[in-house]
Order: C-alpha cells, then sequence, then structure tokens
C-alpha cells in the first residue's frame, strides 16, 4: 500500500493553473524526486500536502485513506514534515526557541535544546541551540529547518532544495542521513535542481512542466543532461567562453583588508588580499560560515571600513564609502538572501528596481523638484525589458516579488543588476535554489559580463559553478582568503584541502577534510 497518493491535484490562482490534474505515489521507505523548472509547479504542489495551501480539485490518500490536510499542523499530526527552501526562522529568538515554535504542545526549551544538540551531532549538522538566529549563516539557518523537522519524527519528509546551503561535506552527512531514515521505512519527497544528487539518492523520479506531470523514470538509469532535458524539454545550453578577451586593466583591488567580527558569532576578515581585473570572473569558494558573508559587505560598502585604502574601486580609494557611493561608481551587487536582503517580498518588481536603483538611475527613473516622483514609463520599461532578457516568468506584468518562485525572483534580481552595465559586480550565492536551464541563464549573463569588459566577483559553494564560470578561483577559510589560482590549475581536492584550512602543507585550525569529500 502507498504511504501517499495523491490524484488530480490542482490550484489555480486566477488564470493561472499553477498545479494542474497531478498524479503522484510515494512508497514507504522511498526517496522519490519531485523535478522541474522554476516555476513548474513544485513548490505549490508540496505546499497543499504540507496544508499550506487548500487545493482547488483533487484528493489525498494516506496510507490508503482520503485526508483533508487543511494547515502545516493537521500535516505534522499526519506525520508529514517539510524544510522549506524559504526560512521560516525568526532572527530575534535563538535556534532553539525557533525549535520550539515549530513543535505542537509544551516541551521544556532545555529539553528542545539538548535533543537539537543530539539531533545535530548525530547527523552533522554543527548547531548551537543558544546562538541567535540573527547571528548565523544562511547554511547555519538551513540546518535548524533540517533538525527542527527531524525533531517531529515524521513518517514523510519533504525536502525542498535542502542541499543549496550546504558543502559538500554536508550534503554528504545529509545523504547518510536520508539513507538512515529510509533504512527505517520512512519516506522522503526530494526537491532538487542538483541532478547529481537525484541520481545518487533517489529511487523514483517525477517530472513537472507547466503544473502537468510530463514524465517519471529511474534517476539512476538517466544523467543528469537527460534528466534537465526531460525538465525543461530541450537542451541545455553550456557556458561558452567563445571571444573572451585577456584581462585588462585592474578594477578592483583590495590589500591588507582586515575586519573584525560585528556579533560574537560572526567572522573576522584577515588579510585579505585579491586583485580582479576587466574582463575576468573571480570565483571565491567556501565552506558556509567562513567570512563570505562578511566579505560581500565590506566588498559592497553595506559595511565601509576605516582604511578606505584596503578596497579601490577602478584606482579610487572606495573602503570607507558606502554602498551608494559605490554603485555611483559603476558597481552592482547580489547578496545571497533573495528575501528581504536582495528584495522587499510584499513590494512589486518594479518598486524593487526603484528602490536598488533611485542613486544610478535618478535622473531616468525620478523627476525632479521638491519631492521626488517615480517616473512609472521608464521603470515600467525596464522592468519588461529585464524580465525579457532573463526568462522570468510571472503570472502578472509587475507582481509582487515575493509572488514569484525562487529561481525566477534570483534571475529578476541578477537582471536589475546585469541590466546597469556596471563595470563590477559582486554576487554571492548567484543560481541557489535555481534550476538548470535559470542556472545556465545567470551563470552565461556573468560570463558575457566580463566578457564585456567588467570585472565579476562570484562567492559560491557550488563547485561545480566555480569551475564553470571562473577564471581564477580562490578559497576563503576562517576569515582568510588564499591566492587565486587559475581554473585550469586547480582541482576539486586542493580545494577541498584550502576550504579546510590547509595552505602549503600546514593546517589552519581545521581538520583535514576527505578527499572523497573534496568534489
Amino acid at each position: 500500500m502507498p504511504l501517499l497518493e495523491i490524484r488530480g491535484l490542482t490550484k489555480v490562482f486566477g488564470s493561472l493553473r499553477a498545479c494542474d490534474g497531478i498524479d503522484l505515489t510515494i512508497a514507504p521507505g522511498e526517496i522519490h524526486a519531485l523535478l522541474g523548472e522554476n516555476g513548474a509547479g513544485k513548490s505549490t504542489l508540496v505546499k497543499m500536502l504540507f496544508g499550506v495551501l487548500e487545493p482547488t480539485a483533487g484528493t489525498i490518500d494516506w496510507k490508503g485513506q482520503p485526508v483533508r490536510i487543511g494547515s502545516p499542523r493537521e500535516a505534522r499530526a499526519t506525520g508529514i514534515g517539510m524544510v522549506f527552501q524559504h526560512f521560516s526562522l525568526f532572527e530575534a529568538l535563538t535556534v532553539a526557541e525557533n525549535i520550539a515554535l515549530a513543535l505542537d504542545g509544551n516541551v521544556a526549551i532545555d529539553r528542545i535544546a539538548e535533543e537539537a544538540r543530539r539531533l545535530s551531532d548525530q547527523y552533522g549538522l554543527p548547531l548551537d541551540p543558544h546562538a541567535h538566529v540573527a547571528d548565523l549563516s544562511v547554511g547555519e539557518r538551513q540546518r535548524i529547518e533540517i533538525v527542527r523537522t527531524l525533531l517531529q519524527n515524521p513518517e514523510l519528509i519533504i525536502l525542498d532544495e535542502p542541499t543549496s546551503v550546504l558543502t559538500p561535506q554536508e550534503a554528504d552527512k545529509l545523504f547518510e542521513t536520508l539513507e538512515k531514515l529510509r533504512g527505517e521505512g520512512r519516506s522522503v519527497l526530494y526537491i532538487s535542481h542538483r541532478l547529481e544528487e537525484v541520481q545518487r539518492i533517489c529511487d523514483r523520479a517525477t517530472v513537472l512542466r507547466h503544473g502537468k506531470v510530463t514524465g517519471a523514470c529511474n534517476p539512476r538509469a538517466e544523467t543528469p543532461s537527460s534528466l534537465a532535458r526531460m525538465m525543461v524539454g530541450s537542451e541545455v545550453a553550456s557556458v561558452s567562453y567563445g571571444g573572451a578577451q585577456a584581462p585588462g586593466e585592474v578594477l578592483v583591488e583590495v590589500r591588507k583588508l582586515n575586519a573584525p567580527a560585528r556579533t560574537p558569532f560572526a567572522v573576522a576578515l584577515r588579510d585579505i588580499d585579491l586583485t580582479v581585473r576587466a574582463g575576468e570572473v573571480i570565483a571565491i569558494a567556501g565552506v558556509a560560515g567562513n567570512g563570505q558573508s562578511e566579505l560581500f559587505d565590506v566588498l559592497s560598502g553595506e559595511v565601509p571600513v576605516s582604511d578606505a585604502e584596503s578596497v579601490r574601486i577602478a584606482g579610487v580609494a572606495a573602503g570607507s564609502k558606502g554602498i551608494t557611493a559605490r554603485r555611483l561608481m559603476g558597481c552592482s551587487f547580489v547578496p545571497e538572501e533573495r528575501h528581504g536582503h536582495a528584495a522587499v517580498p510584499d513590494m512589486n518588481l518594479s518598486g524593487n528596481l526603484v528602490l536598488s536603483r533611485y542613486a544610478s538611475d535618478r535622473k531616468t527613473f525620478l523627476s525632479g523638484g521638491w519631492l521626488d516622483l517615480i517616473n512609472m514609463g521608464p521603470v515600467a520599461a525596464a522592468t519588461k525589458r529585464i524580465s525579457a532578457a532573463m526568462d522570468v516568468r510571472k503570472s502578472q506584468e509587475d507582481p509582487p516579488a515575493g509572488s514569484l518562485s525562487g529561481g525566477n525572483l534570483q534571475k529578476f534580481i541578477v537582471g536589475r543588476e546585469l541590466d546597469r552595465q556596471p563595470r563590477v559586480m559582486v554576487v554571492n550565492q548567484p543560481t541557489w535554489g535555481v534550476d538548470a536551464g535559470a542556472a545556465s541563464r545567470i551563470r552565461q549573463a556573468l560570463v558575457d559580463l566580463a566578457k564585456s569588459g567588467s570585472a565579476v566577483i562570484v562567492i559560491s559553494q557550488d563547485l561545480d559553478e566555480v569551475f564553470e564560470i571562473s577564471s581564477r578561483i580562490c578559497v576563503i577559510n576562517e576569515g582568510r582568503l588564499s591566492a587565486p589560482e587559475p581554473v585550469a590549475s586547480m582541482t576539486r581536492e586542493r580545494i577541498g584541502l584550502l576550504m579546510g584550512g590547509f595552505h602549503d602543507g600546514t593546517a589552519r585550525g581545521s581538520a583535514m577534510p576527505e578527499a572523497s569529500h573534496a568534489h
């Protein structure tokens, strides 16, 4: 008997059929992949299974009996747990307090903290139960979501892009966890755009396109290319470097950059040197929580430093300048967190465009006078141009940012910054939670920007991405940056060693990663 069986499940938003007559069966002890492009209906489907959305039509059977799942509480009572792609955490609370909010019934906070620590140690997902969420990296926040779902002891776990912010080593630990859960007879519905993962751990796969089931397969009998083709309906283009120019003038120069940790859980930046020339893409790899966010904040000017000369942009001292001043110098920035940092979810795309470009595009987007007014014509035209250039799929002309799927919002945010043709672009995790087709489009756009004569810095935990788009690679570890090395001579094993703090045969306060994990 199936653990879960859905028949004809449909969800309609106005004229959009986000899910259209979906049939799906999950067996006990099965890891089942749900594949599809951004906007294919995956998130809508699992939100119906978890009680966040109510189906327009269709049925859900649990262990052979029809059920109505009207809320997440009812889903948990049924035996369904979920780890969302976008975190549902309160930053002012501790890890243990956030976990407590998701548990039904009264459980002492000390017991929750003890259980969370035990589970995090058992599954290789390090967490301090007493740390405040505001002080944690994106990777650490993802661990909270996974641990608190496991604490609910579900029979079916829905995982939406669970490894998008995990390192290869952390992902390996998660896969061990999933194998153990499968061995216990539990089931997993696994959403991921990392097709190698799907091949590695999933027993079956169901493919969605435009809200409909378009295929099913044994992923182990497929290749990443064939799976991607099933998802998008055509071949996925690989990144092309044709016509690349030799590196030109120095556009970003970082010398002896130091920045203290701003919170007890942040990472101090130490003696960072980096030179980026026009025409090249520099990739910065690293394990989550080693200073990536802190480096992005300093490079973008969100956190100015006292030594103006420590960051120079096109030869001008900029270390003490803020983000607006750096934008006016021709820089663009894309932070890792889409919701709340790169975009205001409740604000329309056009409003988000104005927020990010009011200074650099004041003459175009705003009318002068005592009170600046928005010129909606040019703003609407730019919004439409960006959406077309990046193939942003949306249900209306100018929807709220939060209504877009994660990948489509990411395409718009990256396109919004590319549209300015910046001389310097710094991007943190450019394709986090993005499908193969969208990731290819974003990566090609970054390479094309460099080919046009700009300097591009990409901070990424995706090693496939790092090797695909970069001219040179460096690694950040405990707030220190390794010297950039040409991509042609860099190996995954060496990156793994650098991630673990091994430089020229000596360790810097970290255990050496296993060679088999450096991939």
